[in-house]
């Protein structure tokens, strides 16, 4: 089920959540809306799904204007943050009851829903926990539930809202490794809603970055890291290093006002001087699991670049705090100031 946003817009009083919203959502795609607080993602996500209405332009679920319709009426599947299972029914009980609720027409006999709950909690591996209350779960599990009863009513669209928000790192990165997986196996149209950029980079077949109510970039993730098509996309996804035009004038030989953005893993250093290379001095040095992170100040005002070296290439370069390096970058951007 592809869906198609045409000229969207969606105002809260004087308040512009988003601005001329275009884009286009292939059909089976795990497609993510990244952006910091307040830049419209949520609010895109709400209006896909028919929990919030826009001011003007349109939403079309494979071709077809879905306007008039209602969030029931969509056949979407929504799994929010802060998990919203019912506490008082068993893990069996919160992922049948979207197949309980379905119009007397359309709902499935009790034989048949027994062994639909019991497939999804197979597919989410927790099939085991059927008699179990919310209350007696993690919270990795019960995102899972509210994931297999999403499902349940088999929708042709799927929304996610933050769906690891409240998880702790280590079960956040296990649960959308199993996500990835998941969709790889099912290949429901999926958008997901993240401020984590390493989330989305791991996750999405392509990422829309939002800001301010506009999207400023879409592509692969791959695309969206390696070759970012403003500042703020640079600056958003990933850690980045700005150097100003008096300092980089010697690696771009770019006239006039701009910035050059270089990630730290593209700084490499010597301890003697090679050609475009800066002098620097070495602040801080933390080991980091397999990298070795650097700060170095440059410059009369001892301004402050970071420095990423893998294990490997920091053994061929060992250097202490107060020592004195050459750096360079191997790939800079610019952008006009």
């Amino acid at each position: 089920m592809s869906i198609t946003i045409q000229n969207l817009n969606k105002q809260f009083g004087n308040f512009t959540a988003l601005n001329n919203i275009n884009l286009e959502v292939n059909s089976g795609e795990l497609l993510a809306l990244l952006g910091p607080s307040g830049c419209g993602k949520t609010s895109l996500l709400r209006i896909i799904g028919g929990l919030d209405v826009q001011n003007s332009g349109k939403i079309l679920f494979h071709g077809t204007d879905v306007e008039q319709r209602d969030a029931r009426e969509r056949n979407v599947g929504f799994v929010f943050q802060h998990y919203a299972l019912f506490r008082h029914m068993t893990v069996f009980e919160n992922v049948a009851f979207g197949l309980r609720v379905k119009p007397k027409k359309e709902r499935h006999t009790e034989t048949e829903i027994k062994r639909r709950v019991h497939e999804l909690l197979q597919l989410v591996q927790l099939d085991w926990l059927a008699d179990r209350y919310p209350a007696q779960l993690s919270g990795g599990q019960r995102q899972r539930i509210a994931l297999a009863r999403a499902l349940a009513v088999e929708p042709q669209i799927l929304l996610l809202d933050e769906p690891f928000g409240a998880l702790d790192t280590k079960v956040r990165k296990e649960l959308r490794r199993w996500l990835r997986r998941l969709h790889d196996e099912l290949h429901i149209t999926s958008v997901f809603v993240t401020h984590d950029q390493e989330e989305a980079l791991e996750v999405a077949d392509r990422i829309v970055v939002m800001n301010k109510g506009n999207i400023e970039q879409v592509g692969s993730p791959d695309d969206v890291y390696a070759n970012p098509t403003s500042p703020f996309v640079y600056q958003f996804i990933g850690n980045v290093n700005l150097f100003h035009s008096r300092t980089h004038a010697l690696w771009t030989q770019q006239p006039g006002d701009a910035v050059a953005y270089v990630r730290p893993h593209d700084i490499d250093i010597s301890l003697i001087p090679q050609q475009s290379s800066l002098p620097a001095v070495v602040k801080q040095v933390r080991a980091i699991g397999s990298v070795v992170r650097l700060e170095a100040a440059i410059g009369q005002d001892g301004e402050v670049v970071e420095i990423e070296l893998s294990r490997e290439r920091f053994n061929i370069t060992p250097v202490a705090v107060n020592d004195e390096i050459f750096i360079w970058p191997r790939q800079i951007k610019v952008f006009e100031a």
